[in-house]
């Protein structure tokens, strides 16, 4: 009789790396060196690394002998564009996340659908707004055949993220008991209500956000079977040449996101239309041959702009159709 699994079953592939490999002071010193990439002048990262080597030696103690307890966050508000609820660990907490996230994310990154966008390296918005132009001209067949387009983002997706599920999930790849100790720890460490919520300050925020809708992504292609998909954060988009097949998407979507990740669809936010009447995603209008930038984008652009993030703003405008934006800039800069 042969041996292996039962047909249809399968083993997840695991993470090989072990809670002392996190925790061990090398890492913790690679991850300094990460972590103070332009933030040597805060005076809080001065302060710790005034007595670095005590600092990390202490944090290693109380790790190593699982006496470590995650810190109270800093509260404060951004408006960007919209207001927005940032919790700011210590120092001290905040190294630890680089040192878990530097070993954790090449993992969890292979695991990723290629349409995924946000917070990955060689991804990012430039490359989700390509990929978008991309399907476009794919399934409109280079413009021959109109194009509809399916668009969503979740109901406060940051504060809704269930921390059993993500656990559970964490749980399906990691096998060793004390970097799941470490997580429960960092996730619990913060809610928005009884078990709920993650820090948008975080970066192990980004990398568990991506663990939590990567289940979303994986039946988006391969139950749903969709091709022409693309995710960045809560923000994601189908593309069809059938109207009806994207509407018929829409409940499949509200039970999964409901049933297998207590998420749900923002209803003012999901809509089905053409490009040729234009597409607003990720902060630009497309249309089947061009895009230019969402009206409340240009207007943010042209209060925030300064000779000191001109460069930063010009390469943002660059994605897209944007002379009368740059001219704007320039007179405002030169008036």
């Amino acid at each position: 009789m042969g041996g292996g699994l039962p047909k249809g079953i399968s083993i997840k592939r695991q993470f090989s790396h072990s809670f002392d490999d996190i925790i061990s002071v090398e890492n913790l010193l690679l991850a300094w060196q990460e972590f103070i990439c332009g933030k040597r002048m805060k005076q809080d990262v001065q302060e710790f690394a005034l007595h670095l080597m005590d600092n990390i030696l202490a944090l290693y103690a109380d790790l190593a002998q699982l006496n470590y307890a995650h810190g109270v966050y800093q509260h404060f508000r951004i408006a960007d564009p919209k207001p927005r609820d940032i919790h700011k660990a210590s120092v001290r907490d905040r190294l630890l996340h680089h040192a878990l996230y530097r070993q954790l994310y090449p993992f969890f990154d292979c695991l990723f659908i290629a349409d995924s966008f946000s917070c990955r390296t060689g991804k990012g918005t430039h490359k989700a707004l390509e990929r978008f132009k991309y399907f476009s001209n794919s399934v409109s067949k280079n413009t021959t055949k109109t194009v509809w387009v399916l668009k969503g983002d979740i109901k406060k997706f940051f504060a809704h993220i269930n921390h059993s599920i993500l656990i559970s999930l964490l749980n399906e790849r990691i096998q060793d008991k004390g970097i799941i100790w470490l997580l429960k720890n960092i996730i619990s460490s913060f809610s928005t209500q009884s078990g709920m919520g993650l820090p948008l300050g975080n970066l192990t925020s980004q990398l568990l956000v991506n663990i939590y809708m990567n289940e979303f992504d994986q039946f988006v292609k391969h139950v749903l079977k969709e091709k022409h998909y693309i995710r960045y954060a809560d923000d994601f988009v189908f593309l069809s040449r059938n109207k009806n097949h994207l509407h018929n998407l829409i409940p499949q979507i509200q039970e999964f996101l409901s049933k297998r990740l207590a998420l749900e669809l923002h209803p003012q936010k999901i809509f089905i239309k053409t490009i040729a009447s234009g597409v607003d995603f990720l902060g630009w209008v497309h249309f089947p041959d061009h895009r230019i930038l969402r009206t409340t984008t240009k207007r943010r652009i042209l209060r925030r702009v300064n000779p000191t993030n001109l460069p930063s703003y010009l390469g943002t405008i660059g994605y897209g159709n944007s002379y009368g934006v740059q001219r704007q800039i320039m007179s405002k800069l030169n008036g």
